[in-house]
């Protein structure tokens, strides 16, 4: 099989990494920017209350999160929206996109423990079920987690028990390597699909989301496997796939150039392509940590602020991770 349908399997195939609750942050496999801080989400929804409150979005815009694991992000977004103006709670619809039932099932479960029947969250298996007036799309780590191709001068990885051989690419791989000049690297797979249907999900909206990776092509595997805060190259010796099959996360970094192409050819204009840090400072991370010193301990904010500072801090995750923001 091609390698993008080797990840497919690996990820959310019966059994797969993905397919059941993953716990994420110290005790779990990885870390992410809303495992770190609930500061993160809090700098998104400031950024959206501030398009609500300009009316450059209608306070009845529903808020969609698109993989939203654990459902943290969602809910320290509608906490900040609530401290803003608590009669958003009413106004505005959250919905999350979910496919794994298992995810779908600890979500409820966090959101009943945190909200009681304050707060109603709707659950859709897919962004073909939404026909919205006007949303706010937001995601984390998503695009790392499509499928891709593993891509090397011409030709492209296949998979026989677990045994990575080449043979040579089709003529839409070809081109799609020539035109990102790309000789060596992962070429995704369901970009295009996926900007579809975020764009026919809402007649107007705006869509953010963060992950790692940069506006070009490597020229080298960025593909690994990583567990337990663990990382393995994927053509390291010794690595075993057989043994990490399903059991792992297996990640790459993104090339948001081909983002941005996808999105583009979809309908969308981009708004912003820039690092995590400066997108966290101009939704108003600071401002926020400012107000939270006037009300915490110096112990507390102590805490928060080292949490800041490692979503922003360049040698961390504030250059490493970017920010993509698309609107229609």
């Amino acid at each position: 099989m091609k390698f993008s349908e080797y990840m497919q399997e690996w990820l959310y195939g019966e059994g797969g990494y993905y397919k059941t609750f993953k716990r994420i942050g110290k005790e779990g496999d990885f870390y992410t920017a809303v495992s770190t801080s609930a500061f993160f989400g809090a700098s998104i929804a400031n950024y959206l209350y501030g398009q609500i409150s300009s009316g450059k979005l209608p306070k009845s815009t529903a808020l969609v999160e698109i993989g939203a694991h654990q459902g943290y992000l969602t809910g320290d977004m509608i906490r900040w929206l609530y401290t803003q103006d608590e009669s958003l709670l009413e106004s505005m619809r959250f919905c999350i996109v979910e496919r794994q039932d298992d995810v779908i099932k600890a979500q409820k479960a966090y959101f009943k423990e945190n909200f009681g029947d304050a707060v109603k969250i709707e659950y859709y298996k897919s962004l073909n079920e939404l026909n919205l007036d006007s949303a706010f799309f937001v995601s984390n780590e998503i695009f790392d987690a499509f499928p891709c191709e593993l891509y090397k001068d011409g030709k492209i990885a296949v998979v026989n028990e677990h045994k990575i051989s080449w043979q040579d690419a089709s003529i839409k791989e070809l081109e799609f390597a020539k035109k990102h000049h790309l000789k060596t690297g992962e070429i995704a797979v369901g970009y295009e699909e996926f900007a579809k249907e975020v764009a026919n999900a809402a007649k107007s909206f705006e869509f953010v989301s963060f992950d790692y990776g940069e506006k070009y092509v490597r020229n080298d595997f960025s593909i690994r496997v990583y567990s337990k805060h663990k990382t393995w190259p994927l053509f390291d010796e010794e690595l075993n796939l057989k043994e990490q099959f399903k059991k792992s996360d297996i990640t790459y970094d993104v090339n948001f150039a081909h983002v941005i192409e996808a999105f583009e050819s979809a309908g969308c204009k981009l708004v912003k392509y820039q690092t995590q840090a400066r997108a966290l400072v101009e939704f108003g991370i600071i401002d926020i940590l400012e107000q939270y010193y006037k009300v915490a301990t110096q112990s507390q904010y102590l805490i928060q602020a080292d949490k800041v500072k490692t979503l922003i801090a360049p040698t961390i995750m504030g250059d490493r991770f970017k920010l993509v923001h698309f609107r229609k």
